[in-house]
């Protein structure tokens, strides 16, 4: 598996993260401790050290597996974990982006993992009530610390993720070095804003959710295909037919595409068989005609101001568009650092 430099971290990442969402059985459908082993044996033997968690997720269980997976390799493994989702009902400072919840996430996942270090720590989704430069400021004040290395955010506004880039860089903060945004065929919003600005202010880009909550990979009833949603249909029927034409999988050729977009896919497996079948998207090759033809069977409108600045364009209202060296002449995804 080839290595990847995480944004401007300079941090080495394999170029496939493996998702610890489904460490642990408290949730009902993830894998108990013997099978995340040998899940996550799977995941390093065949060249991965990028892993990704939560506070909650399986409330508290991934992280405690995962910390006892890395002992005695913790240095080769780049660990990162989320905080702002609420813990604890009973407490409403348990989540947020403020300090306090910050804070205490922080303490309870190094003890979790077994590390007195974080290498990336993720905000898991924008709280819309603190203000950005406290919580940058909060989490300026734990790399200094040394309790985490790089930050990330996830789940949060564009215009949020750049007002924080210029915050940082205005004050000398630590700034995000990645943004982790639900990305697939079948869901490709971000194509609208998150993708450009993250490219424009050089940031990792890291997809959960690359076969859609499974959709494009498990075979479904024929009650159950009538009951999707076209664009899942259309995902599924063009993944299947050019997973035929290759002698691979849908899920492979589902994901191949997604790296074709410049970004690092977080696969979550409950199963040895699950994760190698999508570790063996590294292998499938698309080409030119089979990206045209996934890219149009889920392709989104990116709205206004776009459609209304193509509209100029094509009535030469605006000068001829020129794409910079290496740059997209339309709004795309960002790339990896390589």
């Amino acid at each position: 598996m080839a290595l990847r430099v995480l944004g401007r971290s300079g941090i080495r990442v394999s170029e496939f993260c493996l998702g610890a969402m489904t460490f642990g059985t408290d949730w009902g459908f993830g894998a108990d401790e013997e099978t995340s082993r040998a899940v996550y044996r799977e995941y390093r033997e065949a060249g991965g050290n990028f892993v990704d968690t939560a506070n909650n997720y399986t409330d508290g269980a991934s992280e405690e597996i995962l910390g006892r997976l890395v002992a005695g390799e913790r240095d080769s493994v780049v660990l990162s974990t989320k905080y702002t989702l609420c813990t604890d009902p009973d407490n409403p400072n348990s989540g947020g982006n403020h300090r306090k919840s910050l804070r205490r996430s922080v303490e309870t996942s190094l003890r979790r993992l077994g590390t007195d270090y974080i290498d990336l720590l993720w905000v898991h989704a924008w709280d819309r009530f603190t203000p950005v430069d406290e919580t940058l400021r909060a989490l300026d004040d734990l790399v200094r610390f040394g309790k985490v290395l790089a930050i990330g955010v996830t789940n949060t506004p564009a215009w949020v993720v750049a007002r924080s880039a210029a915050i940082a860089e205005l004050r000398g903060w630590t700034s995000f070095c990645a943004l982790q945004v639900e990305y697939s065929l079948v869901t490709r919003t971000a194509e609208r804003e998150l993708l450009p600005m993250a490219q424009s202010h050089d940031l990792a880009m890291c997809a959960w959710s690359p076969l859609a909550r499974g959709l494009l990979a498990r075979e479904l009833t024929p009650e159950r295909e009538e009951k999707l949603a076209p664009v899942v249909r259309r995902a599924r029927d063009t993944a299947r037919e050019i997973a035929a034409e290759l002698g691979t999988t849908p899920a492979r050729v589902a994901i191949a595409w997604v790296r074709s977009r410049g970004l690092l896919p977080s696969i979550g497996a409950r199963t040895v068989e699950q994760l190698r079948d999508n570790i063996g998207a590294l292998a499938v090759d698309l080409e030119d005609d089979h990206l045209t033809r996934l890219d149009d069977a889920t392709r989104i409108r990116l709205g206004y101001p776009h459609d209304f600045l193509d509209g100029l364009y094509e009535r030469r209202t605006l000068p001829p568009p020129v794409a910079p060296r290496d740059t997209p002449a339309t709004p795309g995804p960002a790339r990896l650092r390589t």
